[in-house]
């Protein structure tokens, strides 16, 4: 990587403490402190580029008839540890009976009826079903809801975790994301320098560098294992758009596969989707896309994310969120209406370092970001895509989703979208300060110009 490069990596940790080399403001976290976190000096908002030639279309629909709709029983949920008991769910129900609840979720006889988020979808049976207990992705409604008719909170570069860097998008680790509710992860995978194992990087792994992807995605892996009611999905950034057989092997090494969802068709319209009991009936829980250079034919399982979900602008600075297609480019309306779509909801600042102008996540509105109503709100912005589409978004994608106004307010706004009710606690409290994101007021001026210099003249 190039001495520059390394230099803005530092100087993106001395925003974080050097409180007098930019504006900061005060903001209030979960647990009741006063944090203050840099953002930076506005500038002139310069998009990063866009690719306009890796986009892959489908003149026809290719069937996989990869998926089976058998009623025969299967392992919905497997202990890896030797904690947990092995619990066998047939495909066609699945009830478990205690002294206080009874829980059931229909499969794969379960038609789905619903395009909307507004109301959860019915079920063509000729017969009355019990009343399901048993929560799907936090909710019992979900249950019988398709994948495409369900919107959940997005961790917007879930691994880039790191107290005191203004490179950072998350305060709370993705175990704390899993269990706050977060059912959507995204992260970009970077090539380190001299390594033969992909990592999460920030742009750079000089910036930030969050270790192999494999550790990661075992850790997710490990979640899953351990709450076989719940539909993950990964969301992969390419960023050095290499081809996809880099990455399966270490993909493969995490044992994610063996819960992997392979759908039927390339590519795959809202309806095509299945419903979350099925998933879980049928095990297949973790959903996985690649923006870029996906290759479904050679891996089903990789889904190409723009051949089946859109996006809107991503890194916004625009507190309006226009609810606009971004990528993939020129996709048109009716197209666009009959795929997922991902609402990017993490509004940055720009800090400008030597002449370098950055996007670093905007933490002085933070709170009003992720709020669930209110200008420029996560809750205004989605009942605003809404109206312009006729549906709420997939996924709201976001930066610091334990921060709100109150913490909690993102999930707020998912149930609102999906008319249900939110009553979970949230959130997440890190395990010491060395975790948490916070200023460090007693640095001196100083000492941030004397590093600043320092990589000047390096």
């Amino acid at each position: 990587m190039t001495s520059l490069t390394r230099r803005l990596g530092c100087l993106l940790g001395v925003l974080s403490v050097g409180t007098s080399l930019a504006h900061g403001q005060a903001i209030t976290t979960v647990n009741g402190e006063e944090v203050t976190m840099l953002t930076g000096t506005k500038a002139e908002h310069t998009t990063s580029s866009i690719p306009t030639n890796l986009y892959q279309t489908y003149t026809t629909r290719i069937t996989l008839g990869t998926t089976t709709d058998t009623a025969s029983s299967i392992l919905a949920s497997v202990s890896e540890t030797g904690n947990a008991t092995d619990t066998v769910l047939s495909s066609e129900s699945a009830s478990e009976t205690s002294s206080a609840t009874l829980s059931y979720l229909t499969g794969t006889n379960s038609h789905s009826t619903s395009t909307s988020n507004a109301t959860a979808s019915s079920t063509e049976s000729a017969q009355p079903v019990p009343t399901n207990t048993r929560p799907c992705n936090n909710y019992p409604e979900f249950c019988d809801r398709k994948y495409s008719n369900i919107t959940e909170v997005g961790c917007h570069n879930s691994p880039f975790v790191r107290a005191n860097s203004a490179a950072a998008n998350q305060q709370l680790g993705v175990v704390d994301q899993l269990n706050d509710g977060v059912r959507f992860l995204q992260a970009q995978i970077q090539w380190a320098e001299n390594d033969t194992v992909p990592h999460f990087c920030h742009t750079t792994c000089d910036l930030l560098d969050a270790g192999p992807i494999t550790e990661w995605l075992t850790t997710v892996k490990d979640w899953v294992v351990a709450h076989p009611y719940d539909v993950v999905t990964i969301l992969l950034g390419n960023g050095n758009y290499s081809t996809p057989d880099f990455y399966v092997p270490h993909i493969e090494k995490t044992g994610i596969l063996r819960y992997i969802y392979t759908p039927p068709v390339i590519p795959m319209t809202l309806n095509d989707w299945p419903t979350l009991s099925h998933m879980i009936l049928t095990g297949q829980r973790v959903v996985m896309f690649m923006d870029y250079m996906a290759n479904q034919t050679a891996y089903p399982w990789l889904l190409d994310e723009f051949t089946q979900m859109w996006e809107t602008p991503f890194d916004p600075v625009d507190r309006n969120f226009p609810c606009v297609v971004q990528r993939p480019p020129d996709l048109p309306a009716d197209q666009a209406k009959n795929r997922l779509y991902l609402m990017n909801h993490n509004l940055n600042g720009e800090a400008n370092l030597l002449g370098n102008v950055l996007s670093v996540p905007d933490l002085s509105r933070i709170n009003e970001t992720n709020s669930a109503e209110g200008f420029g709100s996560l809750g205004l912005a989605a009942n605003n895509c809404q109206s312009d589409w006729g549906r709420p978004p997939n996924v709201l994608n976001v930066d610091y989703y334990n921060m709100g106004d109150p913490p909690g307010s993102v999930f707020e706004a998912a149930a609102r979208a999906n008319n249900v009710t939110y009553n979970r606690k949230c959130c997440g409290v890190a395990a010491s300060s060395a975790q948490r994101i916070e200023a460090m007021l007693k640095v001196p001026l100083t000492l941030g110009l004397i590093w600043a210099a320092f990589w000047t003249l390096v």
